[in-house]
Parts: C-alpha cells; structure tokens; sequence
C-alpha cells in the first residue's frame, strides 16, 4: 500500500469514498494498521489518558508527542501520519506554533499535524501551512479545553452553538486546513458541515454522513478497562484475553507446566555441561 496523499483524501471525498482514521502511540500498534492497510494514523494527545495514565491531555508536552509520533513511524514507515499539538504548543504566539509543528514533522517524522480550536486558531493554521506544514483541524469537543466546554459532552446542540461551529469549520477551510475533526456533535450538524466543506470532515461522535470515522485504537480493540463512550463499537475484547493469558502463565508456572523441554535449553550432549550451551541458529542471529 503507497502512502495515502492528501490529494487522495479530497478525491475521496468528491467520490462519496468513505475511509478510516485511529490512533496509534507505538511501533506495534501501528504495526497493526498498517498490516490493516488504515489510510491515515493520528498520534493523538489522547496518549495522555490511554498510555500515560493521566486524567486528561492536559499534561502531555511536546517531548511525549515527538516521540510517540517518531515510534509510530518507525512502526508504520508508509503510512499518512498525523502529529497533535499538545496544549499550549500552539496558543502562545503564531512563531512558537510553526516551531512545534516544525518539530513533530522533523523530529516526529509525521506528515501533518492537528490542532484544536475554531476562530481564534485559524490564523495560527494559515501560519503554519504558510510555513509548508498541513494542518488538520478540530472542532466540536476539544479536549485540551474540555472544562471552558463543561465538561466531555456533546457540543453544538442549541442553535448558537450550532452556528459557531460551522462558522469555525469555514474559517478552518478557509485558513488552509486540509481536513477537520468534528468530535461529539449532533448528527444534522455534521452533515451540514460535511455538505458544506470542500474538505474532509472526519467524524467521532459525529453522526454517519461525515466523510471518514475516526476512533481511539484501544477503545476499537476493547483496551480500555471500563471506558467506553457511546460513540464507540468494539470489535474485540483484547484486555480479556490479555489477562486470561497471563492467568493462565502464572497457574502454569505455579503447577510446574512451564516451561517444558520445548521452551528450554540443555547442555550439550558430547560433553558435560560446562561445555556450555548449544543455541539454533535463527535464536543466535535474533539477537
């Protein structure tokens, strides 16, 4: 699979050609999608909750997302990687948002960032893409302002609201971004939106007739303890079988089944065993 241009995302778009976007924060995750052929993989700064234990993204710095994107993209080199600007990466000044955006291409290897906010951030986006770098914009629930919102809950449900945010996603558009992240809007919103834009809009929590779905890869697989918003499907239940497995290791363990002859090494059987201990090839040249 060549990697995804964002001149193929707008052809998608004008061919009504549905396509998918998650998360990833490590080498085997997305070693994961891009075996599942994924178009687009964002780093987001939801690493914060799902990776690094924190109870929101607040705390996540430019450093953490630098090198998350640059394991993703070691673990997925062909892939369309998408880079977030943390909080306050982007809100000081239009010059230190050039700088971090430059770094998570350069150092983070990502072919594009995120940025979240609506008015107030479209300058900073034609700053950025001024200076060569796509920006993807985000709209709806913001996480990194989630307490000026209220809270994590839907957005844009009375008619003011409403109106704001599409106003924010054309001036987004209008500002350069090459697509926009709608996240827990009301379905009629995002459909507008979507009607409306010459651009990608890329739905969580968004309703169907956006043009590509986005999720959390841990929410998707079922790795994420209790937390599941109603947004979300899971197609597996891996933290299940993850714990089942270790249960398992352990009473094996415990009932001396592991590790068996398979799983071992023994001494040479032309000498006595300070001979020392003979390993196969491929377990020598693995490293």
């Amino acid at each position: 699979m060549s990697r995804i241009t964002i001149q193929d995302l707008k052809r998608w778009k004008q061919e009504a050609h549905r396509w998918v976007c998650l998360t990833s924060y490590d080498a085997p995750s997305a070693r994961v999608l891009a075996a599942a052929e994924v178009p687009v993989v964002l780093v987001g700064d939801s690493l914060g909750n799902v990776i690094l234990g924190h109870e929101s993204t607040v705390p996540v710095t430019m450093e953490d997302m630098v090198r998350h994107a640059a394991a993703v993209r070691r673990g997925a080199p062909d892939l369309f990687v998408v880079g977030d600007m943390p909080f306050l990466a982007a809100q000081i000044s239009d010059e230190e948002a050039v700088r971090n955006a430059g770094r998570l291409i350069q150092q983070g290897g990502a072919d594009a960032v995120k940025l979240e906010g609506g008015g107030p951030r479209a300058a900073t986006i034609r700053r950025i893409v001024e200076a060569g770098i796509p920006v993807m914009g985000h709209l709806g629930l913001t996480p990194q302002n989630a307490t000026q919102l209220g809270g994590h809950k839907v957005q844009g449900s009375d008619p003011r609201d409403a109106r704001r945010i599409a106003e924010d996603a054309q001036a987004l558009e209008e500002a350069g971004a090459f697509a926009i992240v709608l996240e827990c809007v009301p379905t009629q919103l995002a459909a507008t939106i979507t009607r409306n834009a010459t651009v990608p809009i890329i739905g969580i929590g968004a309703g169907e007739d956006v043009d590509a779905q986005i999720l959390v890869f841990h929410d998707l697989i079922g790795w994420s303890g209790s937390f599941k918003p109603r947004f979300v499907r899971r197609y597996a239940q891996v933290e299940e079988t993850m714990i089942e497995a270790v249960r398992s290791f352990q009473e094996d363990v415990a009932a001396g089944a592991f590790p068996s002859d398979s799983e071992s090494f023994r001494g040479s059987q032309a000498g006595p065993p300070s001979d020392g201990i003979h390993f196969d090839e491929e377990r020598q040249t693995s490293g």
